[in-house]
């Protein structure tokens, strides 16, 4: 089974249902729902997520909605190592440095995200939702 970091943009293109990246991200939980691959993602994931869907839903409604994403993936720890490595990276966004850290951290060979341009200096394999669905499909 391929382990797979998902960054954040894709997990809230899925929650907020965000035209026109929804699909390729429920393709893309579909097969980890399918037991096709396992999707990881860092706990910052869950407070980026929250400040999305705020602005959509209500605090109530976004909570539900994190409540039932966590059951679909992996939530690894963002520590102490991983910000030092985060500020030590060669990365100029800072959330995108402790994203590509934490799945470094975890030994994690593929992240998928819509923001390649961010992760150029990245040392392992980063793609789209469509380029990874279809290396997987």
């Amino acid at each position: 089974m391929t382990n797979v970091f998902i960054d954040s943009d894709v997990c809230i293109d899925l929650l907020s249902g965000r035209q026109p990246f929804a699909k390729p991200a429920e393709i893309l939980f579909s097969l980890a729902d399918l037991g096709k691959i396992k999707l990881h993602v860092s706990s910052l994931t869950f407070s980026n997520i929250d400040y999305v869907l705020r602005s959509q839903y209500s605090s109530n409604q976004s909570r539900l909605t994190l409540l039932k994403f966590k059951t679909l993936v992996h939530v690894l720890t963002v520590d102490s190592k991983t910000i030092d490595l985060a500020i030590a990276s060669d990365f100029t966004d800072f959330e995108d440095a402790i994203q590509y850290c934490c799945a470094l951290e975890n030994h994690l060979k593929i992240i998928v995200t819509r923001n390649l341009k961010d992760y150029k200096k990245a040392n392992i394999l980063v793609v789209n939702p469509e380029t990874f669905i279809a290396l997987e499909l």
